[in-house]
């Protein structure tokens, strides 16, 4: 029974998460927790939700082709590869992370994912403003903001999409959905070669991570579907609690 009750804890976990993806993001808020809950090691359990939400990135990524453009400073192609390099050095980095330290660690990643996504409109209008108040960004600063966010992403996923958010309007970027486009193109990248390193690194539960991602692959199509039902206020404020009471049960185990 209680191996059935985990599967349902799961199974709801990557279902709400992939429905939080498609409408407003914060699914790693739940599917980590979830996964560490039910026994799962914490560097293992943040390999295996990653690899959960992988079909959603590259669904996000496809929608938006036709929008995609490369920010000021960089061409898709060193955006492309700059995502890949760093993307394998945060898997890399998670692959040598002792169980131990990932566990102190989590709450403050959480906390912070958490916090970044609370001023997430505060943060890109920053950046905004920065960019608007100064020269774009030099080509070589533009290429190590990109990798640090990469290296980030590879390592932890929990709040990328509102760092890349902000590093592209720090960029000069200025289209929505071209921010939006690149932030699910990156996403992806960042996800698929991290999810092939945690592969060859054995640190993935497989058949909770196909039954997770075809749970929030439907979570993502039916969230996007009642995503206009719902206040982005409402939903803003619901992904922040959660992401506070999931690093405050993570504190407390600590």
């Amino acid at each position: 029974m209680e191996n059935l009750g985990h599967l349902a804890l799961l199974l709801a976990a990557a279902f709400t998460a992939g429905a939080l993806n498609a409408v407003a993001g914060g699914g790693s808020f739940l599917t980590l927790p979830a996964l560490v809950f039910t026994g799962v090691p914490p560097v293992i359990a943040n390999a295996t939700g990653t690899v959960a939400l992988l079909p959603g990135y590259m669904a996000g990524a496809w929608g938006f082709k036709d929008d995609m453009q490369s920010p000021p400073g960089l061409s898709m192609k060193q955006v492309v590869a700059l995502s890949l390099i760093g993307g394998s050095a945060g898997a890399a980095l998670l692959l040598f992370t002792p169980d131990a330290t990932f566990r102190k660690v989590v709450p403050w990643l959480l906390l912070a994912a958490t916090a970044m996504f609370a001023f997430g409109p505060q943060l890109r209008a920053w950046a905004a403003g920065k960019n608007a108040a100064h020269a774009t960004p030099s080509a070589t600063k533009a290429a190590a903001g990109m990798l640090i966010v990469a290296i980030y992403g590879g390592y932890f996923n929990g709040g990328l999409g509102i760092l890349l958010l902000a590093l592209f309007g720090l960029l000069g970027q200025t289209s929505l959905n071209a921010m939006n486009g690149m932030k699910n193109l990156v996403s992806a990248l960042l996800t698929a070669i991290a999810v092939a390193i945690y592969a060859v690194g054995g640190i993935v539960e497989w058949k909770l991570a196909l039954v997770m991602m075809a749970a929030a692959t439907l979570g993502g199509y039916l969230g996007a579907r009642v995503a206009r039902k719902i206040a982005p206020h409402v939903l803003r404020w619901g992904i922040v609690a959660t992401g506070l009471v999931m690093a405050g049960l993570f504190f407390a185990k600590g």
